[in-house]
């Protein structure tokens, strides 16, 4: 293979990912292993068991992306990987691994940030973003806010305070006994749901701020839930849901809207693994005819948890020859604040 190829690493969570990427950022191979059969009987992502599975599968997952792209180890040119945030033990897997094989084969390692990776999904089929642009992250873990002036210029707006959206759907998928994982399937019940049925208030800080929160809409679900005993057979079921899942939509929209109030852009992008929720997609194309801005989602495929992402950002990194840790400084952070901004 003549093309300068890397590979990347993704072992943020529960998926182990290995993608073979070019220095043209064109993905040569992209495996991800989801470990949705293992955390289903606990209703959620178990960590020690999360990072023992990565221990079982990186390797092979490497192998396999590597014998998709028709490429030896040895004609690797730099290595990346997601060094945070995440679950600390899952990401170990991955920084290690990363770190050993930068360090046998002498070449560069390129530490991720996980968010910014996710940013970075919407420019694998979108390549001429205008700037500056909004984005908006939406995931079992994360629902964050950034502002790009610029490419590789991230400046943090908001962040949940308590639970993710995608935690939420999860929560109240796994209190009704719908399965694992839960956002998926309240989406597909959702559909043939009424979402004015239920008037569900929309989430807003009395502090005026860009930060989320969605423990409260969560709470007054649960409770309504408790209270009049909702069940898989209800016929109220679906109505419920489908109003659950747009007060979530209605919330993200909401702070979408109040920050481009403040802040001049040219684009929004949305991204994160709840970006494929199809409400949620609709709403988002709306809203962005609606305020006469240009909006940008990725391909259904590059919204969960990916190596493609990460070594997309990696390639465009290297390409603006920005500087990267040696392999053995190389750290893994658990949170966002311990990443840069």
């Amino acid at each position: 293979m003549s093309e300068k190829c890397l590979l990347a690493i993704e072992t943020s969570c529960d998926e182990t990912s290995a993608a073979v990427v070019t220095f043209d950022r064109e993905i040569k191979s992209n495996i991800v292993l989801s470990q949705d059969v293992i955390h289903a009987p606990f209703g959620g992502v178990v960590p020690e068991l999360a990072s023992r599975q990565h221990l079982k599968t990186i390797l092979p997952v490497i192998e396999e992306a590597l014998r998709r792209a028709g490429i030896g180890l040895e004609e690797i040119e730099a290595f990346a990987v997601t060094q945070g945030p995440g679950l600390i033990g899952s990401l170990l897997v991955g920084v290690c691994f990363a770190r050993s094989l930068a360090y046998y084969y002498h070449r560069p390692l390129i530490g991720v940030d996980h968010l910014h990776a996710h940013i970075e999904s919407v420019f694998l089929n979108n390549p001429d973003i205008p700037f500056p642009s909004l984005a908006l992250i939406v995931s079992g873990g994360h629902t964050s806010l950034f502002y790009l002036p610029q490419r590789l210029s991230y400046l943090l707006l908001g962040r949940t305070r308590d639970d993710a959206a995608g935690e939420a759907l999860d929560k109240v998928a796994k209190f009704l006994n719908l399965g694992y994982p839960g956002g998926p399937i309240i989406e597909r019940l959702a559909r043939e749901g009424n979402p004015e049925a239920f008037p569900f208030a929309v989430p807003r800080m009395k502090d005026n701020s860009l930060d989320f929160s969605f423990s409260g809409l969560k709470t007054a679900a649960l409770r309504y839930i408790r209270e009049n005993r909702l069940q898989a057979p209800s016929p109220q079921l679906k109505d419920f849901l489908a109003s659950f899942e747009k007060a979530i939509v209605d919330s993200l929209l909401f702070n979408l809207s109040k920050a481009l109030s403040g802040y001049q852009a040219e684009s929004v992008l949305l991204c994160g693994g709840v970006a494929r929720n199809c409400r949620l997609r609709s709403s988002f194309l709306r809203f962005g005819e609606e305020m006469g801005i240009k909006v940008y989602l990725p391909l259904p495929e590059f919204c969960t948890d990916n190596a493609a992402m990460v070594g997309a950002l990696a390639a465009e990194i290297i390409r603006q020859k920005k500087s990267f840790s040696s392999p053995l400084s190389l750290e893994a952070y658990a949170r966002f604040s311990a990443g840069l901004e």
